[in-house]
């Protein structure tokens, strides 16, 4: 009676632990604080360059978002400012 309570006790740990690491959580020691893994020299790297790249993603989208305004003051813009201003385009040209 006592090995099946102690067999269904150790189950339940390991199935408890595999769902921790699948879902991500940190896993703990015998006094309930979190052990993170220990970094090393390979993750500091894919840090760095997840970082590079977040940078330049970031100055990616400040470039669109002004395109992105610019299109949207032409677009929302009067027609008979546009066609004014257009009209004085031609008139300075001629």
């Amino acid at each position: 009676m006592i090995a099946v309570i102690v067999s269904v006790a150790v189950g339940a740990w390991v199935f408890t632990t595999w769902l921790r690491i699948k879902n991500g959580y940190p896993l703990e020691n015998s006094w309930g604080k979190p052990i993170y893994p220990k970094t090393d020299d390979e993750a500091m790297e894919r840090i760095k360059l997840l970082s590079q790249e977040n940078a330049q993603l970031r100055a990616e989208l400040g470039s669109i978002k002004d395109r992105l305004a610019n299109v949207e003051r032409i677009v929302t813009d009067s027609a008979h400012g546009l066609d004014r201003e257009i009209e004085q385009l031609r008139g300075t040209r001629n």
